[in-house]
């Protein structure tokens, strides 16, 4: 070949290597700032130690640079060097890519825990007696709604309903505080159809009367609409921004819930609440399960009215949060929900919790999907997902009932704690990822999540003693009460409530905030035993306790004299008025469980039928005083005929109703 053709040849290749390089040093480059950027992300990880990462690939990108400026200007470089050149590019540039990638799932995510959009969905219902059978059928109606502005599902939802249909042209809109009064009102055929949150069947099923609510009611028009939580919510959104190094409080709710994806709104069916907080110094927690059935005042309510904690969760997460910092006085800095489904797959991931089921005898309920029972045995043993849901729901069987599932919730929280804190796996830290991300929500900031890093390598730390399993020092509390049935204004009926002893209250509270370092500790600097009587730990709020904190209920008068009621009263403080007879009380103004602080005024009673003493007087009457038709004895022959016989002089009197009888079966009590 011609010298001319060879110089030719070269020449036109050296523009093609140059530009090869060049593609490559892009791509190079590319990569490692997408490494870079992912890697930033990770705050407080390992700070000094991502900074030297990044400063390394920086590093590498301006060598890269320079060799390939120099390799496309020098026409004498070897072409197998420049073949190298290109191949650590490559190299570099997947390593680069597949650390970016991965870093971006992970953090991917933890983003989707904290979920940005929720679906709200709110129901048009009418009883499944009412003629409608779809919205062209409603007109002239009474319609209920809530009248909270900022309730998606009773109000802001509606309201698009009704503009959508023109429902205000023709139909009589009513406001009202709470679902509550409104269903009641539904049925007593008040109003003729209202606006409800679609999970109302989970929230009224329970209470007695209404266990049928899903049938007794039927759906006239429904309607979806996803929005961002920090649309509707204060705290749904974001956190109070407390450092994950500082003491903070945590709010753990269990949502009943079959969904595999917690991204609709699915508080109403909230049953556990468990309110720990932690202080990552000291690795001290503390931890406290509220009864679903404690009677506190509900913050969301206009009147802050008493009622069971667990109504409050129909009205939203901050309701929810609101109402437990108002009754204990600390201020909630994140929340957890997780669903069902989520609590299995959990329990799975980490390989099954132990556990020592504590019981008498086999617990069982409904599995996650409700489309089977499983049982568990009592005794020491591994759980997988379906068995500890049943150990952390299960309560009908259990003696000391919804105090006894709160203490099972907690340890198998515990359990899990231990269990994640072991994960070596890289398979088993995707799936909890992935069931985390899916089946739970909360306020955390993915910052603030990542930052449980520095507590995990705070705890490896201590763990070099294989012999210390149990780092994380919790101390669980117990909020003693008195169980009571009152009467509930809003549902007209008698229900079961858990009344909390505000001394157990003040215990756990000082405990909190010791721990949250609001308050000094006060050691214990006396301790005293007997080695013939086991060790038993103190739970701090079990009691005893001298005084009650139960209220002062009306009792039902129905059936007493006016003497018996007049001494009831007297002896609780009630000022009354008797009106009609001068019987029996046959009715009375308030009904039976009011509270007596929320009566105004005195009590009228009504009076009916006669005194015992009257009864007795009338009966002697009637054996002495002789018939009209009776002859004197001595005028009665001495034969049967001709003789009439007597007929029963006036009525029986009437008896008076048993005054220890059971109460009125029209007011039922909930399960």
């Amino acid at each position: 070949m011609a010298k001319n053709e060879i110089e030719a040849e070269t020449s036109e290749k050296k523009p093609k290597i140059r530009i090869v390089l060049y593609i490559f040093l892009i791509i190079a480059l590319l990569t490692s700032a997408f490494a870079i950027y992912e890697i930033f992300l990770l705050s407080s990880i390992e700070t000094l130690i991502r900074y030297i990462v990044m400063g390394v690939l920086i590093f590498i990108d301006v060598i890269l640079f320079i060799k390939v400026r120099m390799a496309s200007k020098k026409r004498k470089k070897k072409r197998k060097k420049k073949i190298g050149l290109i191949t650590f590019m490559v190299l570099y540039s997947l390593v680069c890519f597949a650390v970016g990638l991965v870093i971006a799932y992970i953090y991917g995510r933890l983003d989707n825990i904290n979920k940005e959009f929720v679906t709200y969905t709110s129901d048009l219902i009418v009883m499944s007696d009412n003629e409608a059978e779809s919205i062209d059928d409603v007109s002239g109606y009474t319609i209920g709604m809530l009248s909270d502005e900022e309730s998606p599902e009773g109000y802001i939802i509606p309201q698009e309903m009704i503009e959508e249909n023109n429902l205000d042209s023709d139909n009589d809109i009513k406001e009202y505080d709470d679902y509550s009064t409104m269903l009641v009102d539904l049925y007593a055929g008040d109003v003729d159809a209202i606006f409800i949150t679609d999970n109302y069947v989970d929230m009224f099923s329970s209470i007695t009367g209404y266990e049928e609510v899903g049938t007794d009611t039927k759906i006239i028009l429904s309607k979806d609409k996803r929005m961002r939580k920090a649309d509707t919510s204060d705290n749904e959104t974001a956190s109070s921004g407390k450092s994950l190094t500082e003491p903070f409080t945590i709010l753990l709710m269990g949502i009943d819930s079959t969904d595999e994806v917690l991204s609709e709104n699915a508080i109403a069916n909230g049953d556990t609440l468990i309110l720990i907080t932690f202080n990552p110094k000291t690795l001290n927690a503390t931890m406290v399960s509220i009864p679903r059935d404690s009677y506190v005042p509900i913050a969301c309510w206009s009147d802050h009215a008493e009622n069971k904690i667990t109504h409050a969760a129909g009205y939203g997460t901050d309701c929810m949060m609101q109402t437990i910092e108002d009754y204990f006085g600390i201020n909630i800095d994140y929340y957890a929900k997780i669903n069902f489904k989520g609590l299995v797959k959990l329990v799975d991931a980490v390989g099954g919790v132990e556990v020592n089921v504590d019981a008498s005898q086999t617990l069982c309920t409904d599995d996650s999907s409700r489309g089977g029972q499983v049982c568990i045995e009592p005794g020491l043993q591994t759980l997988n997902g379906e068995q500890a849901l049943v150990y952390a729901r299960n309560r009908k069987q259990l003696v000391n009932g919804d105090f006894g599932r709160g203490q099972h919730q907690q340890e198998i929280v515990m359990a899990l704690l231990d269990k994640i804190k072991s994960i070596t796996k890289v398979s088993a830290f995707m799936d909890i990822l992935d069931t985390v991300s899916n089946s739970l929500d909360t306020n955390l900031t993915t910052p603030q999540i990542l930052s449980f890093y520095n507590i995990a390598k705070d705890i490896a730390k201590r763990s070099a003693d294989a012999d210390n399993s149990s780092l994380i020092n919790v101390q669980q509390l117990y909020l003693q009460g008195e169980s009571q049935m009152i009467y509930d204004e809003r549902m007209r009926m008698v229900l079961y409530n858990y009344v909390p002893n505000e001394d157990s209250r003040d215990d756990i509270v000082e405990a909190m905030e010791e721990n949250l370092e609001l308050k000094d500790h006060e050691p214990i600097t006396e301790f005293s035993f007997s080695i013939n009587e086991p060790y038993e730990k103190e739970v701090i709020g079990y009691g005893p306790y001298d005084t009650s904190y139960a209220y002062d209920l009306l009792p039902d008068f129905t059936g007493d004299s006016e003497a018996q009621a007049r001494a009831t009263a007297s002896r609780l403080g009630i000022s009354v008025t008797f009106v009609g007879g001068d019987g029996y009380v046959i009715d009375q103004e308030y009904p039976a469980g009011k509270r007596i602080d929320k009566i105004r005024g005195s009590v009228t009673l009504t009076l009916g039928g006669n005194t015992a003493s009257e009864e007795e007087e009338e009966e002697e009457e009637e054996v002495k005083e002789p018939d009209a038709t009776v002859p004197p004895e001595d005028e009665i022959l001495d034969d049967d005929e001709g003789k009439e016989e007597p007929e029963q002089g006036g009525e029986t009197p009437p008896s008076p109703p048993d005054a220890g009888g059971e109460t009125d079966t029209s007011v039922p009590s909930e399960q």
